[in-house]
């Protein structure tokens, strides 16, 4: 199936590579000369120099054979008509990155639909979203809401503390059968296990946990982790992100905010746009300078520089001086899987936004949205149950479902249920599935039509 991506930055490079990974014919366009021989190098893909405005180069990109295509510029103009030109000429999806908020905000009089873009993508926005909710739940590696927000998925590390190390998962919920809570998977080591009831928990482990808001209080308690509320943040960066952390969480009357800026013009630009924020101009390298402005008072420590090394190692500076929550902004590959192991509590990749999404369009009709979170080997899949499909024919404990897939709930008009073994899905419930890469065919059959 081809795919154009327009842009070969970091955003469109990754893009490129997911969907060649997915055997997806690809092709990249993009001015830059040197960008697209990185893409080639890397990649098993066509590149072609050139806008993505141009509809000849369109055509010789074979846009007539094309399903979807991902416009992933720096310049929102670009990415919007080369979307445009591509509806035109027959192409079903287009996706595109939209940084300025005049043009993403559902509000704003002029918005993207008008332009014929099937889904708009604001990378910086979802992450400044996600560290905002991993700030405000201070003892999470990760939170992905879903089912419109009714439910939480949470990351957790277990410690060597924890009361439920070395006991059963079927033990632990039998303990307690009013909290209505599903440990979905285990990152262990290199490894993700989709687990039984009989799976025991061991030091070190990261749950991922579903459950609904109210119950994450109580939940982490079992589990042996405080949920300590957090009153002072430091935000490194002045950058769209760092701007957009800031602000949403000064919103928070509870919440005391600092922000550093290098650029003076940019740093004096943020100290009249936020006006509840105490923006600090001086280098974000400066640990001096961080120590003098109280950082080692900070109950939470955010990274977002477009520098990720620095983000590394401010964060581990950070919890050296013992800051409870500390969270960086990381794309590069290497660095994600290890952020945690040296100490880091949380990491926030805004190409994820964009992947998810993607990836969503590649699926059946049926798979309504395409979920993954860094340190889990799985994909979470919004899907909705077809009319005689082999998942709604008995309760799950009683269908033959393939090791490697866990049903996380079920969702029916505006109600959601955590799923359980008597679970029984109905024709045109909508399901929250768990499972490996390699049995996504699997899964989507369960939930077609024969």
């Amino acid at each position: 199936m081809r795919a154009i991506v327009i842009g070969a930055g970091e955003v469109g490079f990754d893009v490129a590579k997911l969907l060649a990974k997915a055997n997806h014919d690809v092709v990249v366009i993009d001015v830059d000369e040197d960008a697209l021989d990185h893409v080639s190098e890397k990649l098993d893909v066509m590149v072609l120099e050139g806008s993505g405005t141009s509809t000849k180069l369109l055509e010789e990109a074979g846009i007539e054979n094309a399903k979807i295509l991902v416009a992933v510029t720096a310049v929102d103009e670009v990415n919007i008509i080369a979307c445009m030109l591509a509806g035109r000429l027959g192409v079903e999806t287009t996706v595109a990155r939209i940084r300025s908020t005049e043009l993403s905000n559902s509000d704003s009089a002029t918005h993207v639909s008008e332009f014929g873009i099937t889904v708009a993508i604001h990378p910086e926005e979802s992450a400044a979203a996600e560290v905002c909710r991993l700030v405000r739940r201070a003892s999470a590696t990760d939170v992905l809401p879903l089912a419109d927000g009714r439910l939480h998925l949470l990351g957790l590390r277990l410690d060597r503390n924890s009361p439920v190390v070395g006991r059963k998962i079927k033990d632990v919920m039998a303990d307690h059968p009013d909290l209505h809570f599903r440990v979905m998977a285990i990152a262990r080591g290199i490894r993700t296990i989709l687990p039984s009831g009989n799976e025991e928990f061991v030091r070190n482990d990261q749950l991922f946990v579903i459950a609904r808001p109210k119950t994450i209080p109580p939940m982490l308690a079992v589990m042996g982790i405080s949920d300590q509320k957090i009153h002072d943040v430091m935000v490194l960066g002045g950058t769209d992100i760092g701007a957009m952390v800031a602000r949403e969480l000064s919103e928070d009357n509870n919440i005391h905010v600092k922000l550093v800026e290098p650029d003076s013009e940019r740093a004096e630009d943020l100290a009249e746009e936020l006006s509840k924020v105490l923006v600090i101009h001086g280098e974000t390298t400066d640990i001096d300078l961080l120590i003098t402005e109280g950082l080692s008072d900070m109950d939470a420590f955010v990274a977002v520089t477009d520098d990720e090394e620095s983000n590394l190692v401010t964060c581990l500076l950070a919890k050296h001086l013992q800051i409870r929550k500390t969270v960086a902004l990381l794309s590069k590959p290497a660095y994600i899987p290890i952020s945690q192991s040296i100490g880091l509590d949380a990491a926030v990749n805004k190409k994820l936004a964009v992947s998810r999404e993607i990836m969503r369009y590649f699926r059946e009709k049926h798979v309504l949205s395409v979920a993954t979170v860094p340190g889990m080997d799985a994909e979470i899949l919004e899907i909705e149950a077809a009319p005689r499909s082999p998942i709604t024919c008995d309760s799950l404990m009683n269908l033959d479902l393939p090791d490697g897939m866990l049903l996380a709930a079920v969702m029916y008009g505006k109600h959601v249920d955590i799923a359980t073994g008597t679970t029984e899905i109905e024709p045109g419930q909508r399901a929250y599935v768990f499972v490996l890469s390699h049995l996504i065919d699997e899964v989507e059959r369960l939930f077609r039509s024969p």
